[in-house]
């Protein structure tokens, strides 16, 4: 064979494996999408997570314009880092808390995708977990 040939046979087996473990990640991460009830402005997204690498995705239909906030519900501590429709993280306050508690305004029309972690500057835990979401 010659060194061409073996060339290319290398940079496609390796863009063959990067394609294998990409889609394995994202295809065992769990999205569920939010659903409002007919007139309603909160909804309640529940998942569990099974520690610090662990997360699950969800993903939120908005209008231009509207108020987005988020907020954790119960004890357990969690993280949400929002994307905005455009892919970008959207660059939220950076404190000293967990990073729950968001507010989006005003939103850009499209799909947001909220990505729940355990937050790691708290003990870790597994179990279930509860985010309000309102769009106003």
């Amino acid at each position: 064979m010659s060194a061409p040939t073996i060339k290319l046979a290398l940079l496609t087996v390796t863009m063959v494996a990067v394609t294998l473990m990409c889609t394995g990640e994202s295809s065992a991460q769990s999205v569920s999408r939010i659903r409002f009830a007919r007139g309603a402005v909160r909804a309640v997204a529940v998942g569990s997570l099974n520690g610090y690498k662990d997360r699950r995705t969800f993903v939120i239909k908005v209008r231009s314009g509207q108020t987005m906030t988020t907020a954790q519900v119960g004890g357990l501590p969690i993280t949400v880092t929002i994307i905005k429709p455009d892919g970008e993280e959207y660059d939220a306050d950076m404190d000293l808390s967990c990073h729950n508690r968001h507010e989006v305004t005003p939103t850009e029309a499209g799909d947001y995708r909220l990505v729940v972690t355990e937050c790691t500057k708290a003990d870790r835990w597994r179990g279930k977990f509860k985010l309000a979401v309102t769009v106003r």
